[in-house]
């Protein structure tokens, strides 16, 4: 769960927050997700493996490396060097974790001797892609899960309040829409969304197409994404992907119902009046 410092609250619909409704139910919807998990377990071996790369795996806001246990538990048992944060609650851009993911980041590069790949929930997606503009050749690929990489208002987050709790403690204060102006990133990127997620817009979890960079829908709640078996398997499918080689997502014909087809994000816009 994740936002950044206040704006104007604008009145186009596509800037407004997920329907109350789906706030209601994100946590119960994540709870059955979880049971469609585990009865997914027979199935792990049919999941797509890649060649053992490292991954660090980001949470989202006010979680820790326990939300991303179910996820990292399927990347070890398909042979991936894969590794938590180790850094405590994710409160935000504090010093401790903007320095110590950057060292994470770092030692695990060095360590492999090789690009690591990043998976981040939340707003721990929106680290994972400023980690790989600031260290690119240190980054193999980057997947975001219910990221809002194009957050343009406060008001597409219900999170925002507990994001602006620990905001004082924060190093780095972001300018909305997040991202404005950037280039496209180096490596692969790809943005799972859900239209059904109960916390952040899904809208704003759109990135820009880019000749490595895609969007995939699934059905689910926000809180679900990291054990949810459709983004489970879109996860270990980007990473069976060779080092230095892209091709677009393509589920499987038995899978094709639990991805609709991804939206095409608006053109990006001007700032709306952000503060620092």
């Amino acid at each position: 769960m994740d936002t950044v410092p206040r704006v104007t609250v604008p009145t186009n619909r596509r800037e407004a927050a997920p329907p109350l409704a789906w706030y209601l139910t994100d946590a119960a919807r994540a709870v059955s997700e979880y049971g469609m998990f585990l009865a997914a377990g027979p199935w792990l071996p049919a999941l797509p493996r890649g060649d053992g790369q490292p991954v660090l795996v980001l949470p989202g806001l006010m979680t820790a490396d326990s939300s991303t246990r179910p996820l990292r538990l399927v990347l070890k048992h398909l042979g991936y060097r894969v590794h938590g944060w180790g850094l405590g609650r994710n409160i935000g851009p504090t010093a401790r974790a903007v320095h110590g993911m950057r060292d994470r980041l770092d030692d695990l590069a060095q360590r492999y001797r090789r690009p690591v790949s990043i998976v981040g929930w939340s707003l721990g997606g929106i680290f994972a892609r400023e980690l790989a503009r600031r260290t690119p050749d240190s980054v193999r690929q980057v997947i975001t899960l219910g990221s809002p990489i194009r957050l343009a208002s406060e008001s597409q987050s219900r999170a925002h309040r507990f994001f602006e709790r620990y905001s004082h403690l924060h190093i780095e204060h972001w300018q909305l829409p997040l991202e404005h102006g950037y280039e496209p990133l180096t490596m692969p990127a790809t943005s799972i969304y859900s239209k059904f997620d109960g916390i952040v817009a899904w809208r704003a979890c759109l990135d820009d197409p880019s000749p490595r960079s895609e969007n995939i829908a699934v059905l689910g709640s926000h809180l679900g994404l990291g054990h949810h078996p459709a983004v489970v398997w879109a996860v270990t499918d980007r990473l069976a992907e060779p080092e230095g080689a892209w091709r677009p997502f393509r589920a499987p014909a038995l899978l094709r119902h639990a991805f609709p087809r991804p939206d095409v994000p608006a053109p990006s816009r001007p700032a709306t009046g952000a503060t620092a």
